[in-house]
């Protein structure tokens, strides 16, 4: 059965790429129809956000080491599902690592999600010519996928879902993002209080 899921969850990443604009992504218990065919979508009040389930994956640069949502305790975590063969995953990556550079002291952090692309040399090289400094989890299988439980839309490639302080969903982007789209909500959610502070 997980590896049926698996199968459909990847199915459901190649047509969303192929479109470059679908708010719809299907297969599963990861149907997900966004709420008028939105393609950003909001979280708020904060009190009204959930929470993902255990993420975690191989690092693509050194798959002998783990990087997990919980290393970045604490701090805003924008999370970015990729594949160097995605078109406009490869236009929007420098825009991410712009955002990061200008948000990563005010307590915000970047992970992506590496999918569909199994042979590694292929998103090592990307990484490394476009200079992008934050850590990616190498998931060619789209394992990391169940993490989002059918509650958050992530199957549309590329998705960015950006995650406040106590790693609540706040937002989530369905489409190729500039850092003008992505800079103001990160900032907005660096902003708010920090866990166990009034």
């Amino acid at each position: 059965m997980k590896w049926l899921l698996v199968f459909l969850v990847a199915a459901a990443v190649l047509v969303g790429c192929s479109t470059g604009d679908d708010a719809v992504a299907q297969g599963g218990t990861f149907e997900f129809v966004a709420p008028g065919g939105k393609t950003d979508i909001f979280y708020d009040p904060p009190n009204s956000r959930g929470t993902l389930g255990p993420l975690s994956g191989p690092e693509l640069m050194d798959t002998s080491k783990t990087v997990s949502l919980k290393d970045f305790e604490g701090k805003v975590v924008v999370i970015n599902v990729w594949g160097q063969w995605c078109g406009p995953c490869r236009s929007e990556i420098t825009q991410l690592e712009q955002v990061y550079a200008q948000t990563r002291d005010q307590g915000v952090a970047f992970l992506g999600i590496d999918v569909r692309d199994n042979d590694i040399s292929a998103p090592q090289d990307f990484v490394t010519d476009r200079k992008v400094t934050y850590p990616s989890i190498y998931d060619p299988a789209m394992r990391t996928m169940i993490a989002f439980g059918g509650k958050y839309p992530a199957t549309v490639i590329p998705s960015t879902v950006v995650l406040d302080r106590q790693h609540r969903v706040a937002a989530v982007f369905l489409r190729e993002l500039l850092a003008e789209d992505l800079l103001p909500v990160v900032q907005r959610l660096a902003a708010e209080p920090k866990p166990g502070t009034p």
